[in-house]
């Protein structure tokens, strides 16, 4: 019984999930500081890992990926790995393989469909690919940690806020007013950007991810799939998707 443990190494945490061919057996996230002794701890868990893929945003520790290297037959996504998509950015390198990995994603398990992919995380991206397997590119915009943090860093008087949704679309006091247009200003930008799209492109698949899908899903009208294992499904994708390359 060969498992694949994959890890995504983000912006401020590690998610980890363990697969048996399409079963997910196990995810976890965690801070990065952690690293090294929980994924030691999977190993323990799981001692059935034969296979490691990782793709990264932030730094990957050398105590980590030594780890990876010596538990397990271990491979890194970046840029120059294999993709099932087309890129058609006109700067590729600057690309967050993030972003790539989703949309290996897309291409692999909604074949010949236009998604949109809306990873809310630390920032929150738009990505494309067409039912055709072609990728153009996207949006960046800030999360919404980001944008508490940014009314609270740029102006004298207001509070950091813990997030939470808004009572009312008008807000009757300066911290509702922060839930107000932070949440519906989100939502109302990932609906904006939803309606455009859909207005170009017809039977659009839409996909919200990251640490912030769930909390945003409920409050968004469009027909969604709220996914917040994508990326990590994505990456076991990719990983199935080169080994038949090599068969």
């Amino acid at each position: 019984m060969n498992m694949l443990l994959v890890i995504d190494i983000g912006n401020t945490k590690i998610k980890t999930a363990v697969f048996e061919e399409d079963k997910l057996l196990d995810k976890q996230s965690f801070n990065k500081n952690e690293g090294l002794e929980k994924i030691e701890k999977i190993f323990k868990n799981f001692p059935e890992i034969k296979h490691s893929v990782s793709s990264s945003v932030g730094k990957a520790e050398n105590d980590v990926v030594n780890f990876l290297k010596k538990k397990s037959d271990f491979q890194e996504i970046n840029h120059l790995s294999n993709f099932p998509f087309t890129n058609n950015y006109s700067t590729p390198k600057t690309l967050g393989v993030d972003r790539m990995v989703l949309m290996a994603g897309a291409s692999l398990l909604f074949p010949n469909k236009n998604v949109l992919v809306i990873d809310c995380g630390t920032c929150v991206t738009y990505d494309f690919v067409t039912a055709e397997s072609e990728y153009f590119g996207g949006a960046i915009s800030p999360g919404i940690e980001m944008r508490y943090k940014a009314l609270n860093t740029f102006t004298e008087k207001l509070p950091l806020l813990e997030n939470k949704l808004p009572n009312n679309f008008i807000g009757n006091s300066t911290n509702e007013s922060i839930y107000s247009g932070v949440v519906n200003g989100l939502l109302f930008e990932i609906e904006g950007f939803i309606s455009q799209y859909s207005l170009k492109f017809q039977h659009l698949t839409i996909i919200l991810t990251g640490g912030d899908a769930e909390f945003l899903a409920k409050s968004l009208k469009s027909t969604i799939f709220a996914h917040s294992n994508f990326l990590v499904e994505s990456l076991n994708a990719l990983f199935q998707y080169h080994k038949k390359e090599k068969c």
